[in-house]
């Protein structure tokens, strides 16, 4: 048995990787997902080095069922589930209206659908914690704040998650289970190199002077890091923040307001 334990999607990179380990440090056991069993191990590996515990479950969350098995592995292994955090998700750059259908299912079954079946598998285990409940968190970003040029899909799947955080939260309060969102901005991750090169591919524009254009717009004058949105999630799910639930909050340096 654990004292407290966190799933977290796409942990095995990037942001979902500073999520695991920042959830590791705060005391989480963490069932790390991800589609990559060596990604998944070194993040494992990296945990258990610093001292905290974790098991890898390598599954594709667009697979209702595979929200389902995670859930049921963290109560098997640690006998309890805490925290759910949706972090996975998949970027596309392009038009509105060249973006091939393959992409446009691609995209909202891993970035929306994926959260659907999160809030569909977490809450008949949270519910077992008795008056301690859980907490479900969604990845939003700013996309989800503004509609971004060339990022249409991705945007309304960002847009979507922050629908689906409220209704959740009005849904699952009498359960004491909160449900919130984080809205980053420009993450210095494999993701935005896929979208910088993207958007050089698209608008014949040099490798870098997209994500440099958005970085010079951001008010803390960087790009940001992983661990800046996992500070985020580590107070949302904490007792401090006991008192939030249905909410988006934009963690972006200063880019976008509301």
């Amino acid at each position: 048995m654990a004292d407290k334990v966190a799933i977290v999607t796409g942990g095995g990179q990037g942001i979902g990787e500073g999520i695991a380990l920042r959830l590791a440090q705060d005391g989480y056991a963490v069932v790390v997902n991800g589609r990559t069993q060596s990604k998944l191990d070194a993040v494992v590996e990296k945990i258990v080095a610093a001292g905290g515990e974790a098991t890898a479950f390598v599954g594709d969350v667009q697979d209702r069922q595979v929200n389902f098995d995670m859930v049921q592995k963290a109560l098997d292994e640690y006998g309890r589930l805490d925290t759910f955090v949706a972090n996975a998700g998949i970027d596309w750059v392009d038009t509105v209206e060249d973006t091939p259908e393959q992409a446009v299912d691609d995209v909202f079954n891993i970035n929306l659908k994926s959260q659907v079946w999160a809030l569909q598998a977490a809450p008949a285990a949270m519910r077992k914690n008795g008056e301690a409940g859980g907490t479900i968190i969604l990845a939003s970003s700013i996309a989800g704040m503004e509609g971004f040029e060339m990022l249409g899909i991705y945007s309304a799947t960002k847009f979507a998650a922050r629908g689906l955080t409220q209704a959740a939260a009005k849904e699952l309060a009498v359960d004491n289970i909160r449900v919130n969102a984080y809205n980053p901005g420009i993450v210095l991750t494999p993701m935005w190199d896929e979208i910088d090169q993207r958007f050089a591919d698209r608008k014949n524009v040099p490798v870098g002077s997209t994500r440099q254009a958005f970085i010079d717009g951001i008010l803390l004058g960087r790009g940001e890091e992983p661990e800046d949105v996992a500070k985020l999630v580590s107070f949302l799910v904490s007792d401090q923040a006991d008192y939030i639930t249905g909410q988006s909050i934009a963690v972006d340096g200063g880019i976008k307001f509301h």
